[in-house]
């Protein structure tokens, strides 16, 4: 398969609703930025690992032993799967049970390991790991496929698991147990090959677009049946990957909606000029309570979901009642381009291009006036009136309005969306003043935006325990080790730019201090007392891709 590319133009995942915004040119700044990998981009494993099947167009359907082993290591820790999903599967369901009862250093290890990491809600702390499983190599020793600093900040949230998985691979002789319980997957497989190969049929018959060479563009989906009901879809540059378990309705149209990611995100960005003139209607949709706060600020990325939400409604071929209702449930959560698009997509199906080609004709026969006039009349869904389908799939606890804030500022960080991640995680610490988190996803942030003056002062904030905040001693939760090592780390390569490499040292001490620190923060601040940093060296590719 062609090179990841995630920073080209097009790379950007407009599913995690982030464009890159301009990094600015200031020398400090430039430099700052090159702290955390702008100008680089981590290369997921699944952008390695390509079945042959998936070889000649992209599209394809396997197995991942690092998803099955993580999984393993999450099962033996006790993370809450559907077993009922595992009723066909009896070897897999004997593995469950098997993992649950396992002794040994190693699953003691990450049973706590993953008792320190939960979130308030199960499935984001899944989401974690299957970004994890998705980014490294093959077993036994599961290594990173890029530099550790350029890997998705989410991941940073489960430093140390990787190591922790190799040992628990070995103890758990997952090696054996894979061979003997694979061949259980292939009806599962066989059963999602032939809904991907209706899915590529039917959408790409829809849209008129012939299926083409992959040219470096990939869509896998990974089948694991000890993920449960769950599905999880990730996209870095040209390679798109959705994990899902058992098969059912719900998790074939989480493909094909990923599916219709991976054929129209080119498209949304290609034109986003033309999108962005449409952008008034912004205003209106981010007043919706019920419209995720990621497309607040990201017009394009709603335009692209809006496009996709109205593909999918005509693929459906609806009775002009349940067509309304759809539209006006629609409507109400804040997704208010869903009926225009549909409208136009009415056009687009008597005419004869094919949807690269009618795109911008799409686009133009949106009437921004007349969309604004039209929704004075809508009256936007509370955020408690969910629809009684999206209750019946929500199995667990939302999470903590906190936690969706930080997992949001993560997911603008990975998109280098550094206004964005500032905005949610300032709205954070509005609320949760001291948040350490929430303070250093703001230095990160700063680092991004190339304020960095306010990246020092964070992260001295943070290497000290202090807060810029005069609050009640109470009121800031203490810093983790990991956020405090990392900032001492982040310090002292601040320092190391400016060639003051005593104070660089003395940071990089500070963060080999920390007791508890991970072992990645150990590595980084060994490296920087023995050589000063220096950035890795941008290609000839990041050049031609970056402001």
């Amino acid at each position: 398969m062609g090179k990841l590319r995630a920073q080209q133009e097009g790379a950007q995942a407009l599913t995690s609703r982030s464009i890159q915004r301009s990094v600015c040119a200031y020398a400090t700044s430039a430099l700052l930025a090159l702290l955390i990998g702008v100008g680089a981009a981590a290369q997921p494993a699944y952008a390695q690992q390509r079945a042959v099947s998936a070889s000649d167009f992209g599209v394809g359907v396997e197995a991942s032993p690092q998803v099955f082993a993580t999984m393993c290591a999450l099962e033996a820790a006790g993370f809450d799967a559907d077993a009922s999903t595992l009723s066909e599967m009896p070897a897999r369901l004997a593995l469950r049970g098997d993992l649950l009862r396992m002794q040994g250093p190693a699953a003691e290890a990450v049973r706590q390991f993953y008792r320190d990491h939960a979130l308030a809600n199960s499935s984001d702390t899944l989401s974690r790991y299957i970004t994890f499983a998705l980014y490294v190599g093959p077993p036994p020793q599961f290594q990173f496929q890029s530099n550790r600093e350029l890997l998705p900040p989410d991941m940073l949230t489960i430093e140390g698991f990787q190591e922790l998985l190799a040992n628990f691979y070995r103890e758990a002789q997952l090696e054996t147990r894979w061979a003997k319980v694979e061949p259980e997957s292939e009806p599962a497989i066989d059963r999602y090959r032939a809904s991907l190969r209706k899915i590529v049929a039917v959408s790409n018959g829809y849209l008129r677009e012939i299926v083409k060479p992959a040219n470096g563009r990939a869509f896998t989906v990974y089948v694991e049946p000890l993920v449960g009901a769950r599905t999880n879809f990730r996209n870095s540059g040209s390679d798109y990957a959705i994990v899902v378990g058992s098969a059912s309705d719900t998790s074939v149209s989480a493909v094909q909606h990923a599916y219709l990611h991976f054929m129209l995100d080119p498209l949304v960005l290609r034109y986003r000029t033309a999108v962005e003139t449409k952008r008034a209607l912004l205003n209106v949709a981010a007043s919706a309570p019920r419209l995720p706060v990621e497309y607040h600020d990201d017009f394009v990325a709603l335009a692209d979901e809006c496009l996709i939400k109205a593909v999918e409604l005509r693929l459906r071929h609806l009775s002009p009642e349940q067509l309304q209702s759809a539209l006006q449930d629609a409507d109400q959560s804040g997704f208010v381009l869903v009926r225009p698009f549909v409208a136009q997509l009415q056009k687009f199906e008597k005419a004869e291009p094919a949807m690269s080609y009618y795109f911008p004709d799409l686009i133009a026969g949106i009437d921004v006036q007349a969309e604004k006039k039209r929704l004075q009349g809508v009256t936007f869904a509370t955020a408690e009136t969910a629809s009684a389908t999206e209750q019946n799939a929500s199995e667990n606890a939302p999470p903590s309005e906190l936690d969706r804030w930080l997992a949001e500022g993560d997911r603008q960080i990975a998109q280098r969306d550094a206004s964005a991640a500032t905005a949610t995680f300032q709205t954070a610490l509005a609320k949760y003043p001291n948040n350490p988190r929430a303070l250093y996803g703001l230095a990160i942030a700063s680092v991004l935006s190339g304020q960095g003056d306010r990246a020092r002062e964070l992260f001295e904030q943070l290497a000290s325990g202090t807060s810029a905040a005069t609050v009640q001693a109470d009121s800031a939760p203490a810093a983790d080790p990991a956020i405090v090592a990392w900032s001492h780390v982040y310090l002292g390569r601040i320092h190391d730019l400016e060639d003051d490499r005593d104070l660089a040292v003395n940071e990089y001490r500070a963060a080999l201090a920390v007791n508890g620190a991970p072992e990645s923060a150990r590595t980084a601040a060994q490296s920087g007392v023995e050589m000063a940093y220096k950035p890795a060296a941008r290609t000839d590719e990041d050049k031609q891709t970056q402001p």
